[in-house]
């Protein structure tokens, strides 16, 4: 049977396929709605397959609030081109609004959500058929906080989320906080959150260093112990400099505001930047 222009738009719009991918879909199913999409399904699990070895370091990454839940996605592909196509943006803030619906824990239980026309995973799919490229949702980051902040650097390829201990928080405040943790990458909020195993390999690496100049023996762990307190100022975001005024810590910063406020938790995810 012959298929129609509407049925073959309306393949196109469920999975993100070429126009003669879903004309030659629907004419193998003879127009059977159902059997064209796996069919098409069938096409991106061999081509995604054929692209398991590839490297998908490009991307795009998003992030996004609803209410008290926040949450990053970064969907990977191979080439810049594709990162930046409106389809492909449009589809990781599918899977992003998904992610906000639903709120998943974990990266599998995003992949699994189920949409009107397949999962995320499927979806995902769908679209490695229709490109040709490895694609994968390659970071699932969400907080949940009394009042949280999401920001987008501009490329899509490098997001924060930000927690804070109040459900009422200046908003430029907490936009500001968001940026800083784009800028300055820090590795926890306080040096409490860092783990002790990095504690321990910066201290011993401050007393090599001090091994190395020279420095009597009695005074390396000194040195190194002041090395660690000037790692802390530089990772985490509490003792960090303000990148808008660097006569203020960010502690700082938050007690001008509100001696109570606090920062609970932060996510950053970052491709190429």
């Amino acid at each position: 049977m012959a298929v129609t222009m509407a049925e073959i738009q309306h393949l196109r719009k469920m999975t993100g396929a070429g126009m003669m991918d879903c004309k030659n879909a629907l004419n193998e199913a003879d127009g059977d709605f159902d059997k064209a999409m796996e069919i098409i399904r069938k096409k991106g699990q061999a081509v995604a397959a054929k692209r398991e070895d590839r490297e998908a370091s490009e991307g795009c990454v998003l992030a996004g609030t609803d209410g008290s839940f926040a949450a990053i996605v970064a969907l990977q592909c191979e080439t810049d081109f594709v990162a930046k196509n409106a389809e492909f943006v449009a589809l990781t803030q599918q899977i992003l609004d998904a992610a906000l619906k639903h709120k998943p824990e974990t990266l599998d239980q995003l992949l699994a959500i189920e949409l009107s026309n397949g999962t995320v995973a499927q979806l995902i799919t769908d679209k490695v058929g229709a490109t040709g490229e490895k694609m994968q949702l390659g970071f699932y980051e969400q907080i949940t906080a009394p009042y949280v902040v999401s920001y987008i650097h501009m490329g899509n390829k490098l997001a924060t989320i930000v927690g804070f201990n109040k459900p009422e928080v200046d908003a430029q405040l907490a936009k500001d906080i968001a940026m800083q943790v784009a800028a300055m990458n820090p590795i926890s909020v306080t040096p409490e959150g860092i783990p002790a195993e990095v504690k321990e390999k910066e201290l011993e690496i401050a007393r090599e260093k001090a091994r190395e100049s020279g420095k009597p023996e009695n005074l390396i762990d000194r040195i190194a112990e002041g090395a660690l307190q000037k790692f802390y100022k530089e990772s985490t975001l509490l003792q960090q400099e303000y990148v808008k005024d660097s006569k203020l810590t960010i502690g700082e910063l938050l007690k001008k505001y509100d001696k109570d406020l606090e920062v609970v938790a932060f996510k950053r995810v970052s491709l190429n930047v």
